[in-house]
C-alpha cells in the first residue's frame, strides 16, 4: 500500500467538523452566547477582553479602517510583540476584509524593512515602543501607533490609535465579509536560513489548520489554552489562534515563555492545554520545578512542535511531571503535517498525517513509496499556503501543486509517521545514506547530554564523515571517549561520528531548530585554525 493515507487522501473531499465561518459571524455568535466570557487574556499585562467587548471593538476597528480607505483584500502590517492590543487589531483587520501581515519585530530591522517593501501594505499598526522610523525608512506607508487598550478609554492619547477608534460607532453588522478563498494572512518565517521567507494563506487554509489542531487535542469551547510563542508564526496561529476562534474557548498568552511563571499561569488560570517546544521541555527537565499533575489538575495536555523531540526526553518529561505530551510536526507552507492525537500516540513518531493534510511520501522520481519505505514528505490540499515569495519579492503560486518539504519519513503499519531527517542534511558516507537525526537521538540518550547534533563534513576518502557537536548538562562532565562508548552500544562503526566536539550551546533559528550549516562552518573554521 502506498504511503499516502492521511487525514484526507489527495482528491478526497475534506470533511470539516465545524463549517467555515468568518470573524464577524463567529464573534457575534460568541457575544450572543455569553458576552461576559473572557475571550483573550494577556498574562504579561494581566488583563483580558470579553467576547462582548471583542465583538464591539472588532467592528469599531473595521469602521475606522474603511474611513481610512481600506478595502477588502488590502494589506495591513501589524508590528508588535505579543500583547492583547495586537490580537484585537488583528480581529478588526479581518472584520474589515483586509489581509493581516503580522511581521515578526524580533528580526533584524533591515529584514523588517525589506519585508514591508515587498508586501505593499496600505497601512501599518505599530507598538509605540518600536522604532517605526527605521523599520519604514524609504517606504511609503501610513503608520499608526498604539499603546494600551482599555474598553472605556480611560487615558486617551494622540499616540494611541485606540483613543481615536473608541469614538466611532460600531461597523454596520455584516456590511462587508470575506469568504474562505479570500486572502487572510501574510507571515514570514526564517526557516533554517537567514533570509526570511513570506507565505500568503487564505482563510480556508487557516480554518483547515485550526480544525486539524482541534482533532489532535480534542479542543472545545470549555477549554482554556496557553500560548507563549509569537503569533507571527504560522504554528502559533494554527495551534492557538484559529482553534480559539473556531470554538470560542479562552486563549491565554504571554509575551514569551517564563520558567518561573509557567506552572503558576496554569494553576491560577485553570489552563487545560498548553503549547510547548523542545527547548521549553528541555528547560523544564534541566531545572525541575517540583510540580506534578496533582498540582495542576486542569491541565490535560501539552504539545511539542517546531523541532524534533527525542523519544527519551518525551518519556522523561511525562515521568517527571505526569503531564500527557503530544508531539506534532508542522511547516510554514502547510500547517500541521502530522500529529499524535489525544486518543492515540506513539513515542518516537510525529503521529499520523493531520486530518486536513493531503500527505504523500515519494521517492526521488516523485512516485509514492510503499508502507515502511523511506520517502520525501510532500503536501497538498486546502491547508497549504496559497503562494510564497521569492528572495526578489516575486510571488510564486502554490495552489494546486504538490509541495515537497525536503523532510524524509517512514509510515508504519498503523499509519504513524517517523521523521528520519532532512534531504539537505543527509550524510552520504561511502555511498551509505546516514540521517543525522539517528545519531542525534542516540547521543541524547546519554544522561549527561543536554543537546547534541551531528553533521556531515567533507572527507577525501568517504566523501563525507560525521562530526558530532555536544552540549553537556550544567554541572556534569563528559569526555569524547565516554560519549563514543555510549554511541557504540547502538551505532555501527560506519555510522559512528569521527569527532565529538563540545560546545556551550547549539546554534538555532528563532523557531528553535538547529542550524546545521552553522555547525559545519564552526568545524571548517576550527580546522583552518589548526
Amino acid at each position: 500500500m502506498a504511503s499516502k493515507v492521511g487525514g484526507t487522501a489527495p482528491g478526497e473531499k475534506h470533511d470539516y467538523a465545524i463549517p467555515f465561518q468568518s470573524v464577524s459571524v463567529l464573534l457575534e455568535k460568541y457575544k450572543d452566547r455569553d458576552p461576559n466570557k473572557c475571550a483573550l487574556y494577556d498574562l504579561t499585562q494581566e488583563k483580558g477582553i470579553s467576547f462582548g467587548q471583542l465583538h464591539k471593538w472588532a467592528n469599531k476597528i473595521a469602521n475606522w479602517l474603511h474611513k481610512q480607505g481600506i478595502n477588502k483584500g488590502d494589506r495591513i502590517a501589524l508590528l508588535s510583540e505579543e500583547r492583547i492590543e495586537k490580537l484585537i487589531l488583528w480581529m478588526g483587520i479581518w472584520r474589515a476584509g483586509a489581509v493581516c501581515c503580522p511581521t515578526n519585530v524580533e528580526m533584524n530591522i533591515a529584514y523588517v524593512s525589506e519585508i514591508l517593501t515587498h508586501l505593499d501594505c496600505k497601512l501599518a499598526f505599530f507598538d509605540a515602543d518600536l522604532d517605526i522610523v527605521q523599520m519604514t525608512k524609504g517606504i511609503d506607508i501610513e503608520s499608526f501607533s498604539f499603546t494600551n487598550w482599555s474598553d472605556d478609554n480611560k487615558n486617551p492619547s494622540d499616540e494611541n490609535i485606540f483613543s481615536k477608534i473608541s469614538k466611532l460607532a460600531e461597523f454596520p453588522e455584516c456590511e462587508i465579509d470575506y469568504n474562505e478563498e479570500d486572502d487572510a494572512t501574510i507571515f514570514c518565517t526564517s526557516g533554517t536560513t537567514d533570509k526570511p521567507k513570506n507565505f500568503l494563506i487564505d482563510h480556508l487554509a487557516h480554518w483547515s489548520f485550526g480544525l486539524s489542531t482541534i482533532d489532535q487535542i480534542g479542543l472545545t469551547e470549555n477549554d482554556k489554552t496557553l500560548e507563549f510563542r509569537s503569533f507571527g508564526w504560522n504554528s502559533a496561529q494554527g495551534l492557538s489562534l484559529i482553534p480559539w476562534l473556531a470554538t470560542g474557548c479562552t486563549l491565554h498568552f504571554a509575551r514569551r515563555f517564563s520558567h518561573s511563571n509557567f506552572f503558576n499561569w496554569i494553576k491560577e488560570h485553570d489552563i487545560t492545554f498548553s503549547a510547548g517546544i523542545p527547548t521549553v521541555i528541555n528547560m523544564l527537565l534541566d531545572r525541575p520545578t517540583g510540580v506534578t499533575a496533582k498540582d495542576i489538575p486542569t491541565l490535560r495536555l501539552m504539545s511539542s512542535s517546531t523541532a524534533p523531540l527525542p523519544p527519551e526526553r518525551w518519556k522523561q518529561f511525562e515521568e517527571t511531571y505526569g503531564i500527557n505530551l503530544l508531539q506534532f510536526f508542522g511547516c510554514s507552507e502547510g500547517g500541521w503535517v502530522c500529529g499524535n492525537r489525544h486518543y492515540a500516540k506513539k513515542y518516537g513518531t510525529v503521529g499520523p498525517p493531520a486530518k486536513h493534510q493531503e500527505f504523500v511520501l515519494v521517492d526521488e522520481n516523485s512516485i509514492p513509496v510503499k508502507q515502511g519505505e523511506e520517502g520525501e514528505v510532500t503536501l497538498g490540499g486546502p491547508q497549504c499556503a496559497k503562494s510564497s515569495m521569492t528572495a526578489d519579492g516575486v510571488w510564486e503560486n502554490l495552489k494546486g501543486k504538490r509541495v515537497p518539504l525536503g523532510d524524509l519519513a517512514v509510515m508504519d503499519e498503523e499509519g504513524f509517521i517517523t521523521v528520519t531527517g532532512r534531504l539537505k542534511d543527509l550524510i552520504i558516507r561511502g555511498g551509505v545514506n546516514i540521517s543525522p537525526v539517528e545519531v542525534d537521538n542516540v547521543m541524547m540518550q546519554h544522561p549527561k547530554v543536554y543537546e547534541a547534533a551531528g553533521v556531515g563534513i567533507p572527507d577525501d576518502i568517504y566523501g563525507e564523515e560525521i562530526v558530532a557537536f555536544v552540549v553537556v548538562r550544567e554541572g556534569d562532565k563528559l569526555s569524547a571517549e565516554d560519549i563514543k562508548k555510549h554511541c557504540a552500544m547502538t551505532i555501527p562503526d560506519y555510522r559512528m561520528p569521527k569527532e565529538f566536539l563540545f560546545i556551550d550551546k547549539l546554534p538555532k533559528n528563532d523557531r528553535g531548530k538547529v542550524r546545521r550549516p552553522d555547525l559545519r562552518e564552526m568545524w571548517i573554521t576550527r580546522k583552518n585554525r589548526i
